[in-house]
Formats: C-alpha cells, structure tokens, sequence
C-alpha cells in the first residue's frame, strides 16, 4: 500500500524501541504537521443514536441507517474496522461483542467498499490470534483470518510528529487505509475517565516496537497520546458498542452495564462526548476531550444529534472514587 510523503518505509524488524519522551502538561505545543486534518465545522459534527436492545437484533440494518443518518460514504475506499480487543475471557464485556465486529463488516461490504479488513493491535496480550480465538471473532467471522491483520507485528513507517517525539513508527496497513472505523465498547477507564472511540486508537500503536501495554504511550501520556493519535489518523468514523458497556474499574476489571444502543459518527470528539453524557460523564472534564478541542467539537450546541435522545438512553456509569467528580450534573 501506498504510504504518505512524510513516511519512511522500514521493516518493523529494524528498529528498537524508542527513548522514553517527557510528560508535558497542556497541549499548546502539539504540532499540527504537514497536512493538518480538517476542521470539523458544526454541521460537520453529527452523531447517530441507534437503539439496539440486545446483540440478537438486525445490528447490520441498525449499523447501516445510522451510517446514513451521519452522511457518510465509503464507495471504492479501503475500510480498515479497528475493534477494541482486549483479553482472553470471552465472557466479559471487555472486547467489543463479535456480533457487532461481524455486521459492521457485512454493512461496510454492501456499502461498495473498495476492501474491508479487520485489524487489531492488542496492548496487554501479546498472543493476538488466541485473544481473537478466546472472543469468538475467529469462529463467528467467516474467513476471520483471512481478512485480520495484527498491527502488533505489522512492517511499519516512520510517521514525523507525535508529541514531542521526533517521529512514531506506524503499522503501514492502517497508514494505508482510506478510513479507519473505530469500534469501541463503551467503558469507564480508571486513568482517563472514559475509554471510547478515540481511545481506542491506542491499538493502532505496534506493541513489537513499543511494549506491552504501549509503554512509549504511558510515558508521552495517555491523553496528549489519545490526541496526537487522532490527529495523525483523522480520516475515522466511529461505531460505539454501548448495547453492554463497563461501568467501575474500567477498562478491564468493571462490570457489565446494559445500555442498549450503538452510537456513531464521523467526528470522534463529538461521539466521545455523546457517549460521556449518556454514561453521566461530563465531558468537559475528560482531560483527552478539552486536549482534543482543535479535533471535533465536543459541545452539546455544536453537535447534530441524529436518532435517539440522549437522555432516552442515559444510564449512569458507576464511577471509581477518584473519579466521583466527573459526574454529569
């Protein structure tokens, strides 16, 4: 696949880690790079609520009419849908459910997409495919192996910019990709708040170069690392598993919280902040979200919102102790 001009290709076999970088408070100096991602105007910034009770419903039918609600068209474009997988147990409400992974594919394959991959670079495990096996993607997605790619172990290019990095290494699978569909579940997280769409892009982060869990992620921090993620993969859309989300100890050890919705969009601001609402999060107080502000828009007043009201899907979260402040008024 083709690679932008400032990349440079070279095997992921090639390079070592690289020096931890210093921790810096605020985001004034994050550079924008060669080719800024376009701003997100308000009419720009729509944001689609879909009721879906249980994983038994027509989620390809539902995934589909919001997909059209947010105005979106993927004719002839190579989709890459990033899932948020995560451990082994597939009896926890960790990974995003297979079910929803399986009808994104069906819905973005008869929406005339020129390909569409699935692929997934966990960062606490490093046995990708047993994680995959463990939640059923590989068994319940025909050709599962076929169509998966590991950015884990994937060749990379070098990427100019990212905090005060003088470059990140990249998996070339999703550097080549027209558009990179987040599909998170929707949880709590005990050092972020929330992890949702554009936290997710943590695994689009190759763990043969930068450890399990992402180390150089940690020690740059985790929310200027959530947006110079975003800010480097700006082509998104973002489908959030909210059907059974985390609530507590997120994003591992919570517990299962019924939602009943998926919610999507084009701008990953704006979807982070819905979902922030309808878990009773106040967004404005998500640090990655108030860094995030030259990306999408965030406020109520600036987003479409399309589908269900948020308050006819709003279930507040249990939140840890530390976290009590974040509470939605």
């Amino acid at each position: 696949m083709s690679t932008a001009k400032n990349q440079s290709l070279i095997s992921r076999r090639a390079i070592l880690p690289l020096a931890g970088a210093a921790i810096v408070g605020g985001y004034a100096s994050i550079k924008l790079g060669e080719k800024p991602p376009p701003p997100h105007p308000a009419w720009n910034s729509s944001v689609t609520i879909v009721r879906a009770s249980s994983y038994s419903k027509d989620l390809e039918k539902l995934i589909l009419e919001g997909v059209k609600q947010c105005g979106l068209n993927v004719k002839g474009k190579r989709v890459l849908l990033k899932p948020n997988l995560v451990e082994f147990d597939p009896d926890t409400c960790v990974n995003t459910n297979v079910a929803v992974i399986a009808a994104a594919y069906g819905a973005f394959r008869s929406l005339d997409a020129a390909s569409v991959i699935i692929a997934e670079g966990p960062g606490h495990r490093r046995d990708t495919y047993g994680v995959a096996e463990q939640a059923r993607y590989r068994s319940e997605i025909t050709d599962f192996d076929k169509l998966f790619v590991d950015l884990n172990r994937d060749d990379v290019s070098a990427v100019k910019g990212f905090a005060d990095l003088g470059q990140i290494y990249l998996p070339n699978t999703a550097l080549g990709a027209d558009l990179i569909v987040s599909l998170p579940k929707m949880k709590t997280h005990h050092w972020a708040g929330a992890t949702l769409s554009m936290k997710n892009f943590f695994g689009l982060v190759p763990g043969s170069i930068y450890g399990w869990p992402k180390n150089q992620l940690h020690y740059v921090g985790i929310p200027r690392s959530i947006v110079e993620l975003n800010r480097i993969f700006h082509n998104s859309f973002a489908i959030v598993d909210a059907i059974v989300g985390m609530e507590g100890n997120g994003p591992i050890q919570g517990t299962p919280k019924h939602t009943g919705a998926l919610v999507m969009g084009g701008d990953l601001v704006a979807v982070d902040a819905t979902c922030c609402r309808i878990m009773g999060i106040d967004p404005e107080k998500i640090e990655y979200l108030r860094g995030a502000a030259p990306l999408g828009n965030s406020e109520v007043r600036k987003i479409q919102q399309r589908g269900e009201l948020i308050a006819s899907v709003r279930s507040d979260y249990e939140l840890i102790k530390d976290y009590k402040n974040l509470r939605l008024a």
